[in-house]
């Protein structure tokens, strides 16, 4: 009778430390064991030991922790003891039901223990009871069983301070009339409040792929428009095209595993270089909602910017070290044209391929090469976030080809620091005439979480914006443009992000007679 009892509170037990972990996270999710042995902390000798493999062999009343251990020394309350009784009982029901043979002995003594914990037990049948009702309305009501939605709103107080306009390093070919009329453009220095609107629909038919949808409305201002330097611009403007709140399609891609390492993008609008290619930062920097607050220092602009939008990409994951992505993107509002110099191979493209290097959990290296293509009249090497010289340093002549390389990291030490930045250096061929421009960049980054509260970070940022530092037959930028960024991101709640923080551009354009830019932000994110 003494072993009896082992099995069955070894049985209760066990059924009551599955519920009580059934809201924990993932990784300690309980699987059902087969044998004993697999169990790691139970061993032979054990006072238990015969009563565990008696209950796996008869009845398959037990479950063990993913790291395949029992924890059985952990305590347990009277709720959790009817908890596990009560599915005990339902497992005895489920054998005796499929017709498998359960000793009298064991079925008395769940009998016994049923009456002594009846009135537990009748509350968590009303529990369930209520949780099969709550189940049963929220899929009569549910929008999808495959599709969840996801919001992301920014409110953004944000302003630009300079003393004047920032010109073109160019301008002394320009006659004096002409240089004044820039100079003398009005700079506003006005602070802005403005929103950011995201909804995600994220849909997976397998559990294991994706397919987002995304609108997206906006009145961020882009505040190169009013600086004169694309430099200047924020991480999170969205564009015009959905200026004044308009709302449009963002994104429409699919993303589904091909083999066990294999996993490919197929995507007609904001399939971009970035959700491909491993970017040179880590999240609190390289996500435009909460991360980094200027363009710039986002992501690597020479080898995670190019023609974009529409296309295709494929990454192979060889071993947990080591991955192989390969892509092929062409401008989203070029690859829908039938007409010459446009579709998906004739218009602006990019194609690429990276290797990814992870030595350990804490270190990262990302390997890039980066080949694009823009037709005469649509060339832009900087991904927006350089100078007039460093986006078509061809003056317009010609159509021109981007072949860049560029080499990322990040490194975690220990739980709080994060370093890490990118280097990238790229050579343009304009196709309709002799000329070839050389152009570079850098960035890095060191950032402090978990300051003052956790779920914080400090970080503090910069670099050399996109340069020319030399073109045949035309003038190569002047100067060196360098940006500073420091900003705090602070989590109010789970779903509301405050993130304040400014940056300066020093020498805009790459020009050291323009004056230097300043820029202030204040950003809330809403996320739920």
């Amino acid at each position: 009778m003494y072993e009896i009892t082992q099995k069955i509170l070894c049985c209760v037990v066990i059924s009551s430390t599955l519920i009580a972990t059934a809201t924990e996270t993932p990784a300690n999710s309980m699987a059902q064991i087969t044998q004993v042995n697999q169990l790691r902390d139970v061993r032979a000798s054990d006072w238990a030991y015969e009563a565990l493999r008696s209950l796996v062999e008869r009845y398959g009343c037990i479950v063990g922790y993913p790291n395949q251990t029992y924890q059985g020394n952990r305590a347990l309350s009277r709720w959790e003891f009817a908890a596990g009784l009560n599915a005990c009982l339902n497992a005895i029901e489920r054998l005796l039901q499929d017709g498998v043979a359960v000793s009298r002995e064991d079925i008395d003594r769940l009998k016994r223990l049923a009456r002594e914990f009846a009135s537990e037990l009748a509350v968590l049948g009303a529990r369930v009871d209520n949780l099969e009702n709550r189940v049963a309305f929220l899929e009569d009501h549910q929008f999808s069983t495959t599709t969840k939605l996801q919001a992301e709103v920014i409110f953004a107080l944000t302003n630009a301070w300079t003393d004047d306009y920032a010109v073109d390093s160019r301008y002394p070919s320009r006659s004096p009339e002409q240089q004044q009329a820039l100079d003398d453009r009005p700079v506003g220095n006005q602070t802005t409040f403005s929103d950011r609107v995201r909804l995600n629909l994220r849909t997976s038919f397998t559990g294991k792929d994706l397919l987002k949808l995304r609108l997206q409305a906006s009145t961020i201002p882009n505040l190169g428009t009013a600086t004169g330097s694309d430099m200047a611009r924020l991480a999170f403007d969205a564009g015009s095209l959905y200026d004044n709140n308009n709302v449009g399609l963002d994104e429409a891609y699919y993303r589904f595993p091909l083999f066990t390492k294999a996993t490919v993008w197929i995507g007609a609008r904001g399939l971009d270089l970035e959700d491909a290619f491993e970017v040179d930062t880590y999240y609190d920097l390289s996500r435009s909602g909460t991360g980094g607050i200027s363009r710039f220092t986002r992501i690597n602009p020479l080898i995670n910017r190019g023609p974009e939008g529409s296309g295709f990409a494929f990454k192979y994951q060889f071993n947990k070290s080591l991955a192989l992505t390969a892509l092929y993107m062409a401008e989203q509002d070029r690859v829908n044209n039938p007409t010459s110099g446009n579709g998906l191979f004739n218009g602006n493209f990019s194609t690429g391929a990276q290797l990814r290097i992870d030595p350990n959990d804490s270190l990262m290296f990302a390997v890039t090469y980066l080949h694009s293509y823009f037709t005469k009249g649509s060339v832009n090497l900087s991904g927006s976030v350089g100078s007039p010289v460093t986006r078509d340093p061809f003056d317009g002549q010609s159509a021109a080809n981007r072949d860049t390389v560029g080499i990322s990291t990040r490194w975690k030490i220990g739980e709080q620091f994060w370093l890490g930045g990118s280097f990238a250096y790229g050579t343009a061929n304009a196709t309709e005439i002799n000329s070839q421009a050389e152009l570079w960049t850098w960035n890095a980054y060191l950032s402090i979480r978990d300051l003052l509260k956790e779920g914080t970070s400090l970080t503090f940022t910069g670099g050399q914006l996109p340069r020319v530092a030399s073109v045949d037959g035309f003038r190569a930028d002047r100067d060196t443009s360098h940006i500073l960024e420091i900003f705090y991101k602070y989590p109010v709640t789970n779903n509301i992000t405050l993130t304040p923080g400014f940056y300066v551009i020093f020498d805009p354009n790459h020009f050291k007679d323009n004056d230097d830019i300043w820029v202030g932000v204040l950003r809330t994110t809403f996320s739920f």
